[in-house]
């Protein structure tokens, strides 16, 4: 079972910046042209999944490592909290609507685990129903695969300390406070109950569909990891453009 206090949340002191920068802009040149396949060939789709706690960096891989990437094949959706209408259906409507079609990839900001993770630290549904919705949600992410959509779920790891200072920064750039939210801090004094609930997210939900987990401290290493396995995952599927 994963320990979130054992894993890493800044880059080894040995790696070097500069190079890994380098790497990366490659990484993302790549992406780009297995992207163009995906788009062409129409035979898989990509859900890519980013979970993390407020100032984990979520919107800022969105912005810097997809930008590459033709907007006519790549689509982003935001989970907020459920809208009064949504909370009248089942959990997983709001998600199901946007999962992505064939040759599509599809990004998750915050996912349907929100649907776990905000009633597991607040209790605010009955605990058992929490529970099945893991299961609920394993039967779900398998089904996507059947249909041919590959998934990729990473959780951006940030440090308390580093959370602190992000929130702080909205506070006073004027080009961040727009993002500010009070609640971030009174959620951030939760932080023990949410690494609880997400170490049993990575237990429970879809063995077959393991977590990234990516040292998220430093913005160029966090890009940097996403990108790589991003570019693995595409290779892996051994796409040719139609004849």
């Amino acid at each position: 079972m994963i320990d979130l206090a054992k894993e890493l949340t800044k880059p080894d002191p040995g790696i070097d910046k500069k190079k890994t920068e380098e790497e990366t802009d490659s990484l993302r040149k790549e992406l780009s042209d297995l992207q163009n396949v995906l788009y062409a060939e129409q035979k898989h789709s990509l859900l890519i999944i980013l979970q993390g706690m407020d100032a984990s960096g979520k919107d800022g891989t969105i912005k810097h490592m997809f930008s590459y990437m033709n907007p006519m094949g790549l689509s982003v959706k935001a989970f907020k909290a459920p809208t009064e209408e949504e909370t009248k259906c089942d959990f997983l409507k709001r998600v199901h609507e946007h999962t992505p079609a064939k040759g599509m990839i599809q990004i998750f900001n915050r996912s349907h685990y929100e649907d776990i993770l905000v009633p597991s630290v607040h209790k605010t549904i009955d605990k058992e129903l929490v529970e099945r919705r893991y299961e609920t949600i394993n039967s779900f992410e398998q089904n996507l695969v059947d249909s041919g959509t590959v998934i990729l779920k990473f959780f951006l790891n940030i440090s308390k300390e580093e959370q602190k200072e992000r929130i702080k920064e909205r506070l006073t750039i004027p080009s961040k406070k727009w993002k500010y939210d009070p609640a971030d801090k009174r959620e951030a004094l939760k932080w023990d109950e949410y690494m609880k609930v997400y170490e049993k997210i990575f237990d429970k939900c879809s063995p077959g569909l393991p977590w990234v987990i990516v040292p998220a401290d430093s913005k160029w290493y966090r890009g940097y990891i996403i990108a790589k396995e991003v570019v693995k995952t595409l290779k892996s599927l051994k796409m040719k453009y139609p004849e």
